[in-house]
């Protein structure tokens, strides 16, 4: 009778305990989860003024494509306003801003996870031909 007991009070404390597959399904989401934020303009502006100081690597106040990953060079046709092949920092300020802005879907002037996240699905379901405009 002893051992019966024992035998049930050790098999629901391994009940209890759960089992190790739980514990790392609890973990890994755990691990994945990412927390909400919210960015003013005013804070991305100060970002986007350090960013632009981190890119431009040879000190000159201009980022040139080849201060940029592959995938941010066409950044600089795009945002280059007077037509030296740079940015300048009022030019990639301007150019951030304005990602910034089309992001900012309420136009609060705060940026939130969700407005990101919606921003993005918008841009992937658009057509190739017109990816912005599906965000605006």
């Amino acid at each position: 009778m002893r051992a019966l007991i024992m035998l049930v009070a050790g098999g629901t404390l391994l009940a209890a305990c759960g089992s190790k597959s739980d514990d790392v399904e609890n973990h890994t989401a755990a691990a994945q989860y990412t927390p909400p934020t919210v960015t003013s303009r005013l804070d991305f502006g100060g970002e986007v003024e350090r960013r632009f100081h981190r890119i431009d690597v040879n000190r000159d106040d201009r980022i040139t494509p080849d201060e940029l990953p592959d995938r941010w060079q066409s950044l600089v046709k795009r945002g280059d306003k007077d037509g030296d092949g740079a940015l300048s920092a009022e030019e990639w300020s301007e150019l951030m801003l304005s990602w910034f802005d089309r992001n900012d879907l309420n136009g609060d002037g705060t940026l939130t996870s969700e407005e990101r996240e919606t921003y993005r699905e918008r841009r992937q379901a658009a057509p190739a031909s017109q990816p912005d405009e599906a965000a605006r």
